[in-house]
C-alpha cells in the first residue's frame, strides 16, 4: 500500500527523482485516460489555458474513476499553474482566490509562475495553509489564510474524510506529514535577482528556471531549448545554486541523451518524455511501479 496520497512526495522522500507530463485534455474523459500515466505527476497548465474549475473538477473525478495507478495510489499527483504571477505581495493577495479554488478541486500542488519577490512567495505559501497549521509560523511565515468550506470536495478526490484532509493538506516538506507540493518558476530577470531570497521562504519544495520566459526576458524570441547563451547558462546556474542553498528540489528538462547526466548533476524533477523517465528510473534503481 502507498505510504502517501501524493506519489511525487513519496518518491522524493525515498531519494528518487520524479518526472511529469502535461495534460492536454482537462475533462472527465481526459482524467480517465491520464489515470494510468507513465508520469509521477501531471501538470495542468492554467497559466495560459482556460481557468475552468468545472473542467478541473471533472478531470479529477475522471482520474479517480480511472485509477488506481499501477503503484497503488488513488490518482497520480496533480500540480497546476495559475493565471496570476508572483509579482509582489499585493498581487498575490488579490489573486489568492485562485489558490483556494484549485486546492478545493483536490489537486496536490501549485507552481507559481514568474515568482518575482519573496513577499509574493510568502503570501503564496500562506494562501495554501489552514490557520491551525503552524509549523513555520513566526519563522518567515504568517498564519495561513485558507478557509473552511472546500475540504469536503478535495477529501472526496483524495479518498479520505474531510477531517483527515484538514490534517494532511499542508505543505511538504515544511510539515513532514503534509501532502501539498509547492513550486516556483524563477523565469525572468526580476525573479532571478531575488531568487536567493524567494527560495528561502519556508513551505516551498522545488523551483525551476523557466528557460522560455527567461530567454524572452533577455531579449530572445525563442530560447527554450539548448544550446543556451552564456547569460542563460548563468541564469540556470544561479537558480540551481539558490535551490541547493535553500534545500529545494531543482526542476529541469531531461532528455534520453542527458537524463543520467542531469540526475548526477542534481536535477530531481524532470520535464521530459516517457523514454527519458525510464532511463532515469533505471539509473537510480527505482522499485516503485509507475
Amino acid at each position: 500500500m502507498p505510504a502517501r496520497i501524493n506519489k511525487a512526495i513519496e518518491l522524493l522522500e525515498q531519494g528518487q527523482p520524479i518526472y511529469y507530463t502535461g495534460v492536454h485534455d482537462v475533462s472527465h474523459a481526459g482524467g480517465r485516460a491520464a489515470a494510468q500515466t507513465w508520469a509521477d505527476y501531471l501538470m495542468v497548465e492554467l497559466e495560459h489555458g482556460v481557468f475552468d474549475m468545472a473542467a478541473l473538477d471533472a478531470f479529477m473525478a475522471g482520474l479517480v474513476e480511472g485509477g488506481p495507478t499501477p503503484s497503488g495510489h488513488r490518482t497520480p499527483a496533480v500540480i497546476v499553474t495559475l493565471p496570476t504571477d508572483g509579482t509582489d505581495e499585493n498581487v498575490m493577495r488579490a489573486n489568492a482566490w485562485m489558490i483556494k479554488q484549485v486546492l478545493a478541486r483536490g489537486v496536490h500542488g501549485v507552481l507559481l509562475c514568474h515568482s518575482e519577490t519573496p513577499g509574493a512567495v510568502r503570501v503564496f505559501v500562506e494562501s495554501t495553509r489552514y490557520p491551525f497549521q503552524t509549523v513555520g509560523v513566526g519563522s518567515g511565515l504568517e498564519v495561513g489564510r485558507r478557509g473552511s468550506g472546500g475540504q469536503g470536495y478535495a477529501a472526496a478526490v483524495w479518498g479520505i474524510t474531510p477531517d483527515e484532509y484538514l490534517q494532511r493538506a499542508d505543505v511538504w516538506p515544511l510539515n513532514p506529514r503534509g501532502e501539498i507540493l509547492l513550486g516556483l518558476k524563477i523565469e525572468n530577470r526580476r525573479a532571478l535577482e531575488a531568487c536567493e531570497a524567494s527560495t528561502r521562504v519556508p513551505g516551498v519544495a522545488f523551483a525551476e528556471w523557466g528557460p522560455g520566459d527567461m530567454g524572452m526576458s533577455f531579449g530572445h524570441r525563442d530560447a527554450h531549448d539548448p544550446p543556451y547563451s552564456p547569460e542563460m547558462e548563468a541564469a540556470r546556474a544561479r537558480v540551481k545554486a539558490a535551490c541547493d542553498a535553500a534545500g529545494l528540489y531543482f526542476l529541469n528538462m531531461v532528455r534520453p541523451g542527458d537524463v543520467v547526466a542531469q540526475i548526477d548533476a542534481g536535477v530531481r524533477i524532470g520535464s521530459g518524455a516517457a523514454e527519458a523517465a525510464a532511463i532515469g528510473r533505471k539509473h537510480t534503481g527505482r522499485t516503485m511501479a509507475v
